[in-house]
């Protein structure tokens, strides 16, 4: 697969279309099992609450592979993807209720680079608070 974008159609300021993600404790379940971290932070209220946390959070690599989603799917191709990291600010809260928590993410082309790449900066937010911190993802376009 290549990326379905050209660099040549694509200028600093490019919006990406913004995208939610639902979290539930349930998706937290599924993404320990898949992932392997059981930390209880992650699926226990009461030991999160313990341990000073407001209630149970969100694993941070489960966000921040929710927040590369609005480039993968934008490029229409995840191995576009030549570089990609964060800072973790916020935890992303999840309550034990039938909506959970919302995360929301925004992008944009930062800048041009060599190499048909491109440097997109991302947005996350969940509960009115930025969850991620220099979001920044370098891809390879068409």
């Amino acid at each position: 697969m290549t990326a379905k974008i050209a660099y040549d159609e694509v200028e600093v300021g490019t919006e990406l279309p913004a995208q939610s993600f639902p979290v539930t404790r349930a998706t937290l379940v599924r993404y320990a099992g898949a992932s392997g971290d059981f930390n209880p932070i992650h699926w226990n209220e009461r030991f999160a609450k313990e341990v000073g946390l407001p209630d149970v959070i969100a694993h941070g690599m489960f966000t921040m592979a929710e927040a590369i989603r609005v480039v993968t799917d934008w490029l229409g191709d995840p191995g576009a993807v030549v570089e990609y990291g964060v800072r973790f600010t916020k935890p992303v809260v999840v309550p034990n209720d039938d909506q959970g928590a919302l995360i929301e993410v925004s992008g944009k082309v930062a800048a041009k680079l060599d190499d048909n790449t491109v440097r997109v900066d991302l947005t996350a937010t969940s509960g009115g608070q930025k969850v991620l911190g220099m979001s920044r993802a370098v891809v390879r376009l068409a």
